[in-house]
């Protein structure tokens, strides 16, 4: 089955430049927007507790000014409950969240966290908010993903992205697997952390994947390269690598 690749533009680090001096520039909803013309099919922004970037008036202007679906990444607390239960984004991605970590190290502890994680699942189930969990590639999390109800899980790529040779083809058989679970259980397959371009292909020809959620890396190269151009290049390398994957499965 052919299946369009998703690409979610995370526009949390345009933030993390405006804080670093104060002010209102760069502007993430501006970015938003660039990313929308360039070919991105959602948005993402992670509100975290700290407020280290995104902050509660720019999920406001995204929600308000932005007509792709609003990703909403959040921690499990009551604070971002309510926040997410007044603005409605599209989905809302349950991530695990240390003050003192510089981005998210790994993935959410769905199977020990079960008890804590049920209730808000089944809150932003009920206002209609598509539940995420950002999860390691391994069949427990994704099983206790089921069992909570969460209709959509985002596998965390960021080992696969910092290591090298066998251990990453290792854990990239590791994504392919848990992809593959994915499809069994009927949990849609979201991937996302370190990717760029030059490791993106091989994640985005995982047929059961359906969405990419890529930031960092494109803010980065956007400083080089343009916003827009940047993005368009990501979308075309995924773009590339889905088709030919999709191309030998028909042969």
């Amino acid at each position: 089955m052919k299946r369009k690749l998703r690409l979610g533009v995370n526009i949390d680090h345009v933030a993390t430049i405006r804080n670093a001096r104060g002010g209102k520039d760069p502007d993430p909803v501006r970015a938003a927007c660039l990313a929308a013309r360039a070919g991105a099919d959602g948005i993402t922004a992670h509100l975290r507790e700290d407020r280290r970037h995104i902050t509660d008036d720019d999920i406001t202007r995204l929600s308000d000014e932005i007509d792709l679906p609003l990703n909403l990444e959040m921690a499990a607390t009551e604070e971002m409950l309510a926040i997410a239960l007044r603005h409605s984004p599209h989905a809302a991605c349950l991530v695990p969240e240390k003050r003192e970590e510089r981005t998210t190290e790994g993935g959410l502890d769905v199977v020990g966290s079960f008890a804590k994680l049920e209730p808000f699942a089944a809150k932003l189930g009920a206002a209609g908010i598509r539940v995420s969990l950002f999860v390691e590639p391994d069949p427990d999390q994704l099983e206790a993903a089921v069992r909570l109800g969460a209709p959509v899980v985002e596998l965390h790529t960021g080992s696969y992205a910092n290591l090298r040779g066998r251990l990453r083809n290792a854990e990239l058989d590791r994504l392919r697997a848990a992809a593959a679970r994915c499809d069994e259980l009927g949990l849609e397959c979201h991937a996302g952390h370190g990717l760029t371009f030059d490791n993106v292909g091989p994640v985005a020809a995982i047929p059961q994947v359906v969405e990419l959620n890529i930031g960092h890396f494109l803010v980065g190269e956007a400083i080089f390269g343009g916003l827009d151009s940047t993005i368009k290049r990501m979308r075309a390398l995924m773009d590339k690598a889905r088709a030919e994957v999709q191309g030998e499965q028909s042969a």
